[in-house]
């Protein structure tokens, strides 16, 4: 038998979850909590798997909120001789993860006695960021040479992964993705696809309010690696062309109000200065 009971579809977005959200927000601050606001971090961080190996680029710029914190940070971290890791996101949480995984990577190592996989490392970071949640606040980009050839991973805060030829991350992901879709080719040779990278890397710093400073390449290749600290700096500070002092009486006063203030000596004390 049929079931002739129709539901009527609605398009567009749903907000069923709109009242229960309110609901929830309304039961926290009763008991003096709020629900925690999205954190905005700034990075620019990519790379891309070419004929020999992976190049992974970054720059260098850290924020705190509208803040410069810090120009030249580092954020291709080691995890492995042949594995590093850029991290985006929270700068500590990336920075705690990868000591942490270049940790068990090296027990891992010792206690197998093999070299370690990049698939093994990826997994091991995804399974951690999972565990928590999203607590967490590091995307990662994980990229190596090992047994089974160069390979590039990226890792998100909930534990989501992706395989790739090229990858970007940060704040400044849409500008630096843009390059690498226009210029991208499998097998590229070294010099083209530093130079790619770094092309890339750029388009987040002059796109992205977070992102800035310098640019660092990791090629990493079966036979070494290669970590160019400073490897372009795009963004110069220049000199100023011209003088910015203006004589008294250059800016026209409008109006004038002078208010007296009537002051009552309540207390006076005199301080020998020692000079012994």
């Amino acid at each position: 038998m049929l079931n002739t009971s129709t539901k009527t579809l609605t398009g567009g977005f749903s907000f069923e979850n709109t009242r229960r959200n309110a609901v929830l927000e309304a039961n926290l601050s009763e008991k003096g909590y709020s629900a925690p606001n999205a954190r905005k971090t700034g990075t620019t961080i990519a790379g891309l798997v070419f004929k020999d190996g992976v190049i992974l680029g970054a720059d260098t710029r850290a924020t705190d909120d509208m803040v410069v914190a810090d120009k030249n940070c580092m954020k291709i971290h080691y995890i492995a001789p042949n594995i590093y890791c850029c991290g985006a996101g929270v700068a500590a949480d990336a920075e705690v993860t990868t000591q942490m995984m270049s940790s068990n990577v090296e027990l891992h190592s010792l206690s197998t006695g093999r070299p370690p996989l990049v698939a093994m490392v990826t997994r091991q970071l995804k399974q951690m960021l999972f565990r928590y949640q999203g607590h967490i606040g590091s995307s990662l980009i994980v990229g190596g040479v090992d047994v089974n050839g160069a390979q590039l991973y990226s890792v998100y805060p909930h534990g989501s992964y992706d395989k790739l030829p090229f990858l970007t991350m940060g704040s400044g992901a849409a500008s630096a993705i843009s390059v690498f879709e226009d210029r991208y080719k499998p097998n590229m040779e070294l010099e083209e696809a530093k130079q790619l990278v770094r092309d890339a890397i750029t388009a987040g710093i002059f796109c992205d309010l977070g992102s800035g400073s310098n640019v660092d390449l990791c090629v990493i290749t079966d036979k070494k690696v290669d970590y160019l600290r400073t490897y372009d700096q795009p963004v110069h500070k220049n000199q100023r062309g011209g003088t910015y002092r203006y004589k008294p009486g250059t800016t026209a006063v409008l109006s004038k109000t002078v208010t007296p203030l009537t002051l009552d000596v309540v207390d006076e004390s005199v301080h020998v200065m020692d000079t012994e």
